[in-house]
Parts: structure tokens; sequence; C-alpha cells
């Protein structure tokens, strides 16, 4: 994407059920306004690739968060990953069968921090009490297969946020391959 590195940033809870609305076209505006370039927007749930020169991920996710409430009135977080960071999450999938197969039930769900291994094993025995799904925590990523869909999951994003300690947002295998996509 350029000479600066890429990165890719996906808001949390943004439009999505008439809450927190950011469009895209303004949100490209206030990411241009940061000084990022080549910004591109992925679908309508605030998702960013772009390249910027950045001390950390953490510098990026202040800036975004910041931009969102003064230019929206948007209290959001934003969850950054370098392009190289992208690219090992993908990398890193253990539902390669599942990605195939049905793409829309594979979530991936960037982390702020990652979870204690007795974070994780709880949120396993949580999740094999509710259902079907399955999950797989990687680093600061957790991947999550809902066989039946999520609209009546159980296994829900509040419920996995309180039992690692961490805040996350989720996006779906076809919008983890579109935002590598945006990032070439």
């Amino acid at each position: 994407m350029g000479q600066k590195p890429g990165w890719v940033a996906m808001l949390r809870a943004v439009n999505v059920g008439g809450n927190g609305k950011v469009p895209m076209a303004g949100l490209r505006e206030l990411a241009s306004a940061l000084e990022f370039e080549g910004v591109k927007t992925v679908v309508n749930s605030g998702n960013l690739a772009f390249c910027a020169r950045a001390k950390s991920a953490a510098e990026l996710e202040k800036k975004i968060a910041a931009g969102c409430q003064e230019k929206f009135g948007v209290t959001t977080d934003a969850f950054v990953r370098s392009e190289k960071e992208w690219k090992a999450v993908i990398a890193a999938n253990p539902f390669l069968g599942e990605a195939k197969s049905d793409p829309a039930r594979l979530v991936v769900m960037p982390l702020h921090h990652e979870p204690t291994g007795d974070a994780i094993q709880g949120l396993q025995k949580t999740a094999a009490g509710l259902g079907r799904e399955q999950i797989r925590c990687i680093g600061r990523e957790l991947f999550m297969f809902y066989p039946d869909g999520q609209a009546d999951t159980q296994l829900t994003i509040k419920l996995i946020e309180k039992v690692l300690g961490t805040t996350g947002t989720g996006r779906n295998w076809n919008t983890v391959q579109k935002l590598l996509a945006a990032l070439a």
C-alpha cells in the first residue's frame, strides 16, 4: 500500500442496530485528516485499511477512537493490526475447512489484550456448555465458528469479554479477507 507501513483498523459496535453511526465517507475523511494514506473502507461496519507511520498500533487506536468521538460524537474502541500481524492472523486460522465452506459463520475477534490461559480455559468451558460453537484463542485473536449462526447464540461478545477480561470486536471471515485485499 505504499511506502509507509500498512495497517487495518476495526471499530467496535458502529453502524450496528442503529447505534454508533459512522458514515464510511466520513471515516475516510477522518483517516485522511489523521494523515493516513491510501485509505480504504471495507463494508459498512467501521473497517479501514491504510498506510501510516506510527510508533505502535496503540498510538493509532487512540487517534482513531479520539477522532470518532470528536467528528461523529461516537464513543468506540479501535482495534489496529499491522499488515504483517493481519497476515499472521489469517495464517493462524485453526478453522480452515469452515473458512472455505461457511466463511460467514467463522468470526475473528481481535482483542485488546492477550487473555490468560485460565481465562481461555474458562471461556472454552463456558462455550462447551452453551451450544455447538467452537472457539480457539491464538494470541490476541479469538477465532469462533458458529455452526448455527450468531442470531440465537448464547456465546455473545458481552459474555466473551466478561470471561476473558478484555474487549474485542468481531469480523466474519469474508470481512477479514476483504481487509487483507484492501491492503494490496
